[in-house]
């Protein structure tokens, strides 16, 4: 994997191959990082990675200037790896083996972007829960962003009250949540002409 931006633009990370993972595309996540550019500021950004794997998506928030980010993933490997990695880049990411959904039920933080990147063959009733237990326990700061990424086909997250929109590319969706906000039609986050790029 790659890092496509920020002060470690174009350095490579090397997973060991055992790593229970589908790590996302270069292409998906700048593409996503393209959008999160409109809206936020990376610097001091509080970030919660879920699923978080091999902490792809947490060393591109880290090398914007994100930080603290917490990565959570019940694999042990995959925790090693994160703290081994963010230690050896200086990054300010500590690694937590946990069930997510155990570590939702019982955090009392609250994170300016939360990504949840869950295995895609999660049914719909474990990725709905992944946004009930973050919306209902109020972990996402009021301005926040929840990011789930999930397949293009099995998977639909529009139901939910607080859907904001997705993002495809390839076989990945990205669904955006957030709390209602007080804008006129000229500041949406997600103006659809702005992002004409995306893959069919």
């Amino acid at each position: 994997m790659r890092i496509v931006s920020g002060k470690f633009k174009g350095r490579r990370i090397t997973a060991p191959k055992n790593l229970p993972v589908r790590p996302t595309t270069d292409l998906s996540k700048e593409a996503l990082f393209n959008i999160l550019n409109h809206q936020f500021s990376f610097h001091e950004l509080k970030v919660l990675d879920l699923f978080a794997g091999t902490g792809n998506i947490s060393y591109e928030f880290a090398s914007r200037g994100a930080e603290p980010i917490t990565c959570v993933d019940t694999d042990l490997g995959c925790v090693n790896f994160i703290k081994k990695t963010s230690q050896e880049f200086g990054m300010d990411i500590t690694a937590i083996k946990s069930d997510v959904y155990k570590f939702l039920e019982r955090s009392k933080v609250k994170y300016d972007i939360i990504f949840a990147d869950p295995p895609y063959d999660f049914s719909q009733e474990q990725f709905d829960k992944i946004y009930q237990l973050i919306f209902e326990n109020d972990l996402l700061q009021e301005d926040g962003l929840l990011i789930i990424e999930h397949s293009a086909g099995q998977t639909k997250m529009e139901h939910l009250e607080h859907f904001n929109n997705s993002r495809k590319y390839g076989g990945s969706v990205f669904s955006f949540f957030e709390y209602e906000q007080v804008e006129s039609d000229d500041d949406d986050h997600f103006d659809d002409d702005e992002y004409d790029n995306e893959e069919e």
